[in-house]
């Protein structure tokens, strides 16, 4: 519960919120028009998952990162494994709720696609925020 606290006790973490959204935007349009180019072309829509969303993760690491969580340290191989560990959770979840609503839903691409996107989103901005790029003790301390 302490940890949910931190994350929406003042408007610094709303502003955090907004901006990871706005990356997510970017991440999401360059998602979407590499799944998009890669189907039209007959890949398969796992496939095409697997490559659009590996473009926006390099993306989202350095934006996130530098903006959205503000790191003032330098990257770890530590952190930087945390983030590829909550984007593989991410991604598996994309890919969980693509096969649901296309293959036991029977919904079109572009609405799944929607869902999928918008329930991985969720995955990585709490772990994101509560595993890899977590305040340090001294911001934590001054939101208390």
């Amino acid at each position: 519960m302490k940890r949910c606290h931190i994350m929406w006790n003042n408007k610094g973490n709303i502003i955090t919120v907004f901006r990871f959204c706005v990356v997510g935007v970017g991440n999401t349009l360059i998602d979407f028009g590499v799944f998009f180019l890669l189907t039209s072309f007959g890949v398969s829509y796992f496939l095409a998952q697997a490559c659009s969303y590996s473009a926006g993760v390099m993306n989202s690491y350095v934006w996130n990162r530098m903006w959205t969580f503000q790191v003032q340290q330098k990257a770890t191989v530590q952190e930087f494994f945390r983030f590829i560990l909550i984007n593989v959770f991410s991604l598996s979840t994309t890919f969980v709720l693509l096969y649901i609503f296309r293959q036991i839903g029977d919904m079109s691409l572009l609405y799944s696609k929607v869902i999928a996107t918008i329930g991985g989103m969720a995955v990585n901005f709490a772990g994101s925020r509560l595993w890899v790029f977590q305040p340090s003790i001294n911001e934590r301390s001054e939101g208390s």
